[in-house]
C-alpha cells in the first residue's frame, strides 16, 4: 500500500507522521482493496484552523474521501480516519452482500 502525506502551510513533526501512517496502517483491516492512499495536512496562514484529509484509492477505481478540520491537528486525523473507516466498512458490506445473495425460498 502506496502512502503520501503531503503539507501545505504547516511542517509535519516526526510525531504527526507517525501518528498518520499508525492510522493508515489500521485501513486494510476495514477493506483489504486499499492500494493507495495519500493524507493532505493543511494549515491557514494564522496558524489556528487545521483540516486533514485522507483519499483512499482501491481496487476497480474506488475513492474514499474523508475530510474533519478545527483547531487540534490530532483530533481532525482521529475524525478525518473514522469517517473514512465507515466509508471502507460499509463498501465492503456492500460487496459482501452483492456476493452472497440469499437461497430461493419455496412455499409449500
Amino acid at each position: 500500500m502506496n502512502v503520501r502525506i503531503i503539507s501545505k502551510h504547516i511542517e509535519i513533526t516526526d510525531a504527526i507522521k507517525a501518528k498518520i501512517e499508525e492510522k493508515i496502517s489500521k485501513l486494510p483491516k476495514y477493506y483489504n482493496s486499499v492500494n493507495d492512499v495519500e493524507v493532505i495536512v493543511e494549515g491557514n496562514e494564522g496558524g489556528i484552523a487545521k483540516s486533514v484529509e485522507i483519499i483512499a484509492r482501491s481496487e476497480h477505481n474506488h475513492i474514499f474521501v474523508a475530510k474533519d478540520s478545527g483547531e487540534d491537528m490530532y483530533a481532525c486525523l482521529d475524525e478525518a480516519e473514522r469517517k473514512i473507516e465507515r466509508q471502507l466498512t460499509k463498501h465492503k458490506q456492500k460487496e459482501r452482500d452483492n456476493k452472497h445473495a440469499g437461497g430461493i425460498v419455496t412455499e409449500e
